[in-house]
């Protein structure tokens, strides 16, 4: 369910690294929770990200929750076709729906981060601490 080449927070974000780019978006996980996705906001090209810094948010029905860099670095391309069709991320969240681009400022951020094997666990305890 989750892409084995990804890597994931435990904010429920992932990213997939390409060379010096990483592409990130939000976990199945993280839109189920949110419900029907009705809007997000991003930040401009160009914005210089943190590890751990809220670079924007998604708006559902139910909620709105800011969204995490897993990773630091420069903006470099945003998903401008989620503008009018924010809905994508609750049909796709790992594939069309990704967020953002990012030039990695430091490529060994993501050792840091969990697989996909590893996030499948945390989310399954998660559920658990839900239901108890």
């Amino acid at each position: 369910m989750y892409p084995g080449g990804f890597h994931y927070t435990k904010q429920h974000e992932w990213v997939n690294v390409d060379g010096s780019v990483g592409t990130i978006g939000i976990t199945d996980y993280a839109q189920n929770e949110l419900g029907d996705v009705v809007f997000v906001e991003m930040p401009k090209i160009g914005a210089q990200l943190k590890a751990g810094q809220s670079f924007g948010t998604v708006e559902s029905v139910k909620a709105v929750s800011e969204i995490f860099s897993p990773v630091s670095g420069e903006v470099t391309e945003i998903n401008s076709a989620l503008a009018d069709s924010p809905e994508k991320i609750n049909s796709d969240p790992h594939g069309s729906a990704w967020l953002i681009k990012v030039r990695l400022a430091d490529p060994k951020e993501v050792s840091s981060l969990m697989d996909s094997a590893a996030y499948e666990t945390y989310i399954a305890g998660q559920a658990k601490e839900h239901s108890a």
